[in-house]
């Protein structure tokens, strides 16, 4: 049957079915990365889950899932470290430059935002890439996640808007509802970095 018949089939409980899925996934991933050290064996994990879903039509089994997670665990480690050491200190840096104890104003606070949302497009980018990979190689994600940030600068734009909403939503809604968000931000910088290219950067 033709993909595009399928596609058109789609009714109000595939809807609900995918929406379903996509809060679980990002519950599941939160509990996972509650250790804190495990946080980026349960994003990569995700990731690949997600990368086996918009590949394939469907979500790998428990059972890859649980193997994946567990190749992941030790070379995520120095990744979460990394991404929790960047995160906090950056946050750090906007909450002095937002109260004046360090001087810069508006333009030093506008820099770091435009720093960091950068950064965040790069991670999103990063974390799509290792899903390709099982979830476990961050090294050649990061080095291929840098390359296409450089040669298509407008998805990287995209991918920090993406984070840059899903954070902002972070903050906006119920700590409760952050884990849900959770799944619902890695479909989203999913489904952006898998776009057409735009034809100008192309050429």
């Amino acid at each position: 049957m033709d993909s595009r018949d399928e596609v058109s089939r789609r009714d109000w409980r595939d809807t609900l079915r995918d929406a379903t899925d996509l809060a679980l996934l990002g519950i599941l991933t939160v509990l996972a990365a509650v250790p804190v050290l495990t946080a980026a064996a349960a994003v990569g994990t995700a990731s690949a889950a997600l990368h086996d879903r918009y590949g394939t039509g469907g979500w790998p089994t428990a059972r890859q899932i649980l193997a994946r997670f567990g190749r992941g665990v030790l070379p995520g480690l120095p990744v979460s470290l990394l991404g929790f050491a960047a995160a906090g200190l950056l946050a750090l840096d906007v909450a002095a430059l937002a109260t004046g104890r360090v001087p810069g104003g508006a333009a030093a606070l506008a820099v770091t935002a435009v720093v960091g949302a950068a950064l965040a497009g790069y991670a999103a980018a990063v974390v799509v890439e290792v899903g390709a990979t099982g979830g476990a190689g961050w090294r050649m994600a990061a080095r291929r996640a840098a390359r296409a940030c450089l040669d298509h600068p407008t998805r990287w734009a995209a991918l920090a808007g993406t984070t840059g909403v899903a954070a902002v939503l972070a903050v906006l809604v119920t700590p409760v509802a952050v884990p849900i968000l959770a799944g619902y931000a890695l479909a989203a910088v999913h489904a952006v970095a898998r776009r057409p290219v735009p034809r100008a950067e192309l050429t």
